[in-house]
């Protein structure tokens, strides 16, 4: 409202009926127990495809959608990047970046942690969709902003192996079906994972998400490449993080590579650092904080992405979509936060 907007919707989606107050601005779909996607795509891609049908969507194919995760929050200059995406009129798909350690910080580890996902949106993600306007490494599934006939001609039907990652998959075909992408300015703002354990299990459901979009033969190879690569970055990490801890041995044909890998890693690090916190009141210590804390928690985020990722590869039949409880709010009978 405050930048002069009014055709503008809130759908909240849901498996269970929450009893949200309607009104022109506000509606809650309720996706029905007996729904099924003709392909059998589970979990949050069977939501989406819901709003998709014939009768329950309300868009024309002109409208634009922002994808939203449950948590996530519109900031004024995330708006102003999606008014002037849309403005641009050259790209079905774009995205931009969510940071973590706004407001109240509930973990302070895991906060820190995601801050290499706040490295890799400034550099992997604003190269690939800004420069290349191809999501060719991958796709998330929040501050997403979609034309509605686009993301209709896509759909989320996927079945089965794009139901665990359903994002980097609508990213995948999307991109197959000859769609452009954007990178969008502005940072949308959420919370990081409650627990290590969650934290953990994120990962792991993201490395077979991953590797099953991968896997999939109804994506061609060159729509997926991207993939491969970050599959092997992730399989490699312990390594990567030996050498942080023991050091690179000598003569090691591969120390240069380690080396190269490990500045990176770092420095993702330290610049996600530092955009996480530059609203923070003591922004003057930013550079010196993230680098005093660069290394051990490299070093700690290392065992963590390792974790989840061969936990996936042990347990590679066994993992759902595991969903991470944000709630820092009371929580009534209803299951409604008591704001």
């Amino acid at each position: 409202m405050k930048l002069g907007l009014s055709n503008y919707v809130f759908e909240v989606v849901t498996d269970n009926f929450i009893g949200i107050t309607e009104s022109l601005n506000v509606r809650e779909v309720v996706v029905p127990n007996s729904y099924q996607t003709r392909h059998g795509s589970r979990y949050k891609a069977r939501a989406l495809q819901y709003c998709l049908e014939e009768g329950v969507n309300i868009l024309s194919d002109n409208d634009w959608i922002i994808h939203l995760d449950e948590e996530t929050l519109i900031t004024e200059n995330s708006l102003i990047g999606v008014i002037n995406f849309i403005n641009d009129g050259k790209y079905e798909f774009g995205q931009g970046v969510i940071t973590y350690a706004n407001e109240e910080i509930v973990c302070w580890l895991t906060t820190l942690a995601d801050s290499i996902r706040v490295g890799v949106d400034y550099g992997m993600i604003r190269f690939t969709l800004g420069q290349l306007h191809r999501p060719i490494f991958n796709w998330k599934g929040s501050f997403v902003v979609a034309n509605a006939g686009a993301e209709k001609s896509v759909s989320y039907d996927f079945g089965p192996e794009g139901s665990i990652t359903e994002d980097c998959y609508f990213g995948m075909k999307a991109w197959e079906k000859g769609y452009k992408f954007n990178f969008i300015e502005g940072q949308m703002w959420e919370k990081s994972t409650f627990s290590v354990m969650d934290y953990i299990r994120q990962r792991r459901r993201w490395f077979l998400g991953i590797a099953k979009v991968f896997l999939s033969n109804n994506i061609k190879l060159p729509y997926k490449t991207g993939l491969f690569f970050i599959l092997i970055s992730q399989l490699l990490v312990p390594f990567l993080a030996m050498t942080v801890v023991i050091g690179i041995p000598k003569n090691s044909q591969f120390g240069t590579l380690f080396v190269l890998q490990s500045a990176i890693f770092m420095f993702m690090f330290i610049v996600g650092v530092m955009k996480s916190f530059q609203h923070h009141r003591y922004r003057w210590w930013l550079p010196l904080f993230a680098f005093i804390v660069s290394f051990p928690m490299s070093v700690v985020l290392m065992v963590l992405e390792t974790s989840g990722t061969y936990w996936a590869i042990t347990g590679w039949s066994q993992v759902g979509f595991h969903i991470v409880d944000k709630n820092i709010a009371p929580v009534n009978n209803r299951g409604i936060r008591i704001m």
